[in-house]
């Protein structure tokens, strides 16, 4: 067992996230009384970009445990930790539900009025296709699907964390054998909700509309945003007890090649999805697309291109870059920020699609999750240790060089 007592501070942290937490969701509900649609597009930019973090760190750990990975033993508490922050969004999902007719077409296509048109409706086509949609786009089969996601989601999250957690106290090898038999089963299921989750809050803003690779776009810039976070947590975390102050130079080369490598491949499904709906060129596929590569929305596509992808993936093939944590921080705070604008480009076309516009609930929104969101996770963190203290690779982890 390494020397490291458990972690009792954030406690100030914490408080102003909450605070913050709670003065934003009261701003945004200020801003649903004054202008319900658009507070509702706001909200659920937030809510989709904070949740995709915590169930990536879910995911995150389930492959590290299926993969033996031993470096990653010295980070693995923090993933729990953002993981298990994944019930916090139980509560916060509630908005979603309740608001679902200010955001989703399908939920009463008759009357649905298209935000930034002059009264355009769906055609009579277009209801009869929505109509072949409605075995799977209903009210009643769409809560259903929330309620399966979310417990898929927390039971594996507080397995893993629970079974790591226990370790510390008895050291048990049998409790590490159980977490790597445990994640390869569960892999499926976490691929599965996270993909149906996108379409669901995502792809059906416009319900006409398809895409199989769109799941995998969605949480790969997920998984970018989740190691910016696990990256930022570590070079903040140097206190004592706290595990920041546990990882070498390559530790964070290691945290630098993963955020360029899910930069590359999150263009890469973004690439492929464009270019297989370029090349069929389907109507009902090609509108998607024509809105955000023509007119004013275009502006946006090309800054998510060049400052996206191409700048950070430049700068990420930098070795001594990635050898310096306080930099690697500014480029995860940079990405973060980054995944931000391309979740407004997924979603606020639906809403604006005329061009590119700004509500001032966008903020308080943000600041709401993602404010009660940290808190929940330090909360979640105090009280136990920042690191697996017993768990059997943890010495290796904290000697791990180069190979």
């Amino acid at each position: 067992m390494i020397a490291v007592d458990r972690f009792n501070g954030g406690s100030k942290v914490m408080t102003l996230a909450g605070a913050v937490g709670v003065i934003g969701l009261v701003l945004t509900i200020v801003g649903f009384v004054t202008s319900a649609q658009a507070t509702m597009f706001s909200y659920l930019l937030a809510f989709t970009y904070w949740v995709g973090i915590a169930v990536a760190a879910i995911i995150m750990q389930a492959i590290f445990h299926t993969a033996k990975a031993k470096w990653v033993t010295v980070v693995r508490r923090t993933m729990e930790t953002m993981g298990a922050s994944v019930v916090v969004f139980i509560i916060l999902a509630l908005p979603i539900l309740f608001g679902a007719k200010y955001l989703f077409p399908w939920v009463d296509p008759t009357n649905w009025v298209f935000p930034g048109t002059d009264g355009v409706k769906f055609t009579e086509v277009e209801l009869h296709h929505l109509h072949h949609k409605h075995p799977y786009l209903n009210l009643t089969f769409f809560y259903i699907r929330q309620a399966i996601y979310f417990a898929v989601w927390a039971f594996v999250a507080w397995r893993l964390r629970s079974w790591s957690t226990q370790q510390d106290e008895s050291g048990a090898l049998e409790l590490t054998v159980k977490l790597r038999t445990f994640s390869p089963g569960a892999l499926p299921f976490l691929a599965l909700t996270i993909t149906f989750a996108g379409f669901d809050w995502l792809m059906t803003l416009t319900p006409l509309w398809q895409s199989t690779i769109f799941g995998v776009y969605y949480f790969a810039g997920s998984f970018l945003a989740a190691f910016c976070v696990l990256t930022i947590s570590a070079v903040n975390a140097q206190g004592k007890n706290e595990f920041g102050s546990l990882l070498t130079t390559a530790h964070y080369h290691n945290l630098g090649k993963l955020m360029l490598a899910f930069t590359a491949f999150w263009a890469y499904i973004a690439f492929s999805q464009f270019l297989l709906i370029w090349i069929a060129n389907l109507p009902e596929e090609a509108g998607w697309y024509k809105l955000r590569i023509e007119g004013p929305w275009r502006s946006v596509s090309l800054v998510v291109f060049f400052f996206g992808f191409l700048l950070p993936f430049f700068t990420l093939l930098s070795r001594n870059l990635k050898l310096k944590p306080k930099l690697l921080a500014m480029v995860a705070v940079y990405l973060m920020v980054m995944h931000a604008v391309d979740m407004y480009w997924l979603i606020w076309p639906a809403f604006s699609p005329q061009a590119p516009s700004f509500h001032w609930t966008i903020i308080t929104a943000f600041a709401g999750v993602g404010g009660l969101a940290v808190a929940g996770a330090i909360w979640l963190a105090r009280g136990r240790y920042t690191v697996p203290v017993k768990d059997p690779y943890i010495a290796e982890a904290l000697r791990y060089v180069q190979p």
